[in-house]
């Protein structure tokens, strides 16, 4: 069964940023740790990433859930300059309630010059169907909280003109 989530907000700055700071910066600066979500340390592997078909490993530190170290893939599906990415998270090193991969788009659109909206979905595949009451719990209220955090936290990247990691 697939979960999806949506969150959306605008943002006051270039369509440049709005688009690029969310995967190019650095992710342990988005991924800080909330609730059983650890916080990310680092990316491997990742050289390059921002490419449709690249990829990275991430890693994370250790929490009530995970043991740290290497705990996902990440990997760009599609991007189309300044208006969507989609990507892929998966290869999950843990147990993760029966959730096997997750899906996010990112979506910018130039409502005028410096007012960008930011549509942001995931869909999260689960495959055991016990859990799906529990699946269905997590994503449209811990995932949810947990995206509006990452959003607020790209903001103020984007803001400040973080600088990018990658192409």
């Amino acid at each position: 069964m697939i979960f999806n989530v949506t969150v959306s907000t605008v943002y006051e700055c270039s369509l440049e940023r709005a688009f690029k700071t969310p995967l190019l910066c650095d992710v342990s600066k988005v991924h800080t740790g909330f609730g059983i979500m650890p916080r990310v340390t680092h990316t491997t592997d990742d050289e390059n990433w921002g490419q449709p078909g690249s990829s990275k490993k991430v890693y994370v530190a250790k929490s009530l859930t995970q043991k740290g170290g290497f705990a996902s893939v990440d990997s760009i599906i599609e991007r189309k300059e300044n208006q969507y990415w989609k990507f892929q998270v998966d290869q999950f090193q843990s147990w993760m309630l029966g959730f096997h991969k997750f899906v996010g788009e990112w979506t910018t659109t130039e409502l005028e010059p410096n007012k960008i909206l930011i549509e942001y979905i995931y869909s999260l595949h689960a495959n055991f169907v016990p859990l799906y009451p529990i699946n269905w719990l997590f994503a449209n209220i811990f995932w949810k909280i947990y995206m509006k955090r990452v959003l607020e936290k790209v903001r103020k990247m984007a803001y400040e003109n973080e600088p990018y990691m990658y192409n």
